[in-house]
């Protein structure tokens, strides 16, 4: 009877097949709580919001609408000063440095009655990015309490479409108009108070519109709430 002789590699194939059909579950990608506070000046009677602010290594300063290359601040000094470098952050030998002056930013908004909030408290990234259209929503702003600490609101604006419909949301489904467009101001109505809500187009350079008709569209707007 022929000896059988066992193979050595039997083992090794076995373990190496079981490593090689080994499935590996996706990382879970992690939830990020905003990085930045509410400004909420008391005396403001309008209300930016948002969504949420892109991964810090696009910061420009630590506040709201970091990203240098996000218009927002370029936007606000072409309406409010009609130099779109008004709020640009200067060095001390007093070079434009690459970001905004946070509190000038700051005293500007205090000074005009204009608060910022996000619409978003808690998110996650499903692309690592700053885009709306990647934003998976974990927990939203608590809009009732926001309102609390500020009596003399009467006007929100968004600054996208993706914040528009966080806010929506929060309505009772029955309650709930359709999605404005953009430039459009519908009635508002939470927590007992009568409100506007006027959809402004996004900041970012990713939104397909020219500069110069963002900043028609911001300028249209505060001079209807009388901020300018």
């Amino acid at each position: 009877m022929p000896k059988t002789t066992a193979n050595p590699n039997a083992t090794n194939n076995v373990s190496n097949n079981a490593t090689t059909n080994k499935t590996h579950k996706p990382r879970a990608k992690p939830i990020e709580t905003h990085p930045f506070a509410p400004v909420l000046t008391p005396n403001a009677d309008v209300l930016m919001m948002g969504t949420f602010p892109p991964t810090s290594d696009k910061w420009g300063m630590t506040f709201h609408y970091p990203n240098f290359n996000n218009d927002m601040w370029r936007i606000y000094g072409a309406v409010f000063f009609g130099d779109k470098a008004h709020f640009r952050a200067m060095d001390e030998q007093g070079e434009p440095k690459k970001g905004f002056d946070a509190d000038k930013i700051r005293a500007f908004m205090s000074e005009r009655g204009i608060a910022s909030c996000p619409t978003v408290k808690r998110a996650i990234r499903e692309q690592g990015n700053a885009s709306d259209k990647f934003l998976t929503v974990v927990e939203t702003v608590n809009l009732g309490e926001v309102l609390k600490q500020l009596p003399n609101l009467h006007a929100i604006f968004t600054t996208g479409g993706k914040a528009t419909e966080v806010l929506l949301d929060m309505l009772p489904e029955d309650e709930r108009p359709k999605l404005p467009k953009t430039n459009a101001t519908i009635d508002y109505d939470f927590a007992g108070r009568h409100l506007t809500l006027t959809r402004l187009p996004s900041t970012s350079r990713a939104y397909p519109l020219k500069f110069e008709k963002k900043v028609e569209a911001y300028r249209a707007f505060f001079e209807r709430v009388g901020k300018v």
